[in-house]
């Protein structure tokens, strides 16, 4: 009987839990590569500050098609500006303007040829 009381407090705790949204400031998100290249860093900064800090992505690279979650909990600063280097050529390409304690996941796109950016958000 203890048990099936505790399965139930558990089930509506879990439901409970899952009907609120985020709280503001946790601003972890997935980074999804549709750039058709591979990306080498990522860089996340406030929107319109003039450095970029670390290098977020690390070892290895970001491969077209592939996706990673990118701990994040700025919560002085919601709105940041990503910055990507590609790995074929080493260009750097922003994106600005994401309200990161808001969307969970962020796909980028870029056409190379015209060096337009855009980006999918949810």
């Amino acid at each position: 009987m203890l048990f099936k009381r505790t399965l139930i407090t558990l089930s509506a705790f879990a439901a409970l839990a899952s009907a609120f949204p985020a709280m503001a400031g946790d601003a972890d998100f997935t980074l999804v590569n549709r750039t058709g290249y591979a990306i080498r860093e990522v860089y996340i900064a406030p929107s319109k500050s003039a450095k970029w800090g670390n290098d977020r992505l690390g070892d290895g690279t970001l491969a077209n098609a592939r996706q990673r979650l990118f701990k994040f909990s700025d919560k002085s600063s919601c709105k940041q500006d990503l910055q990507v280097v590609f790995d074929d050529d080493g260009s750097e390409v922003v994106w600005e303007g994401f309200d990161l304690c808001e969307i969970n996941k962020i796909t980028l796109k870029y056409n190379r040829s015209t060096k337009e950016v855009s980006a999918d958000s949810e």
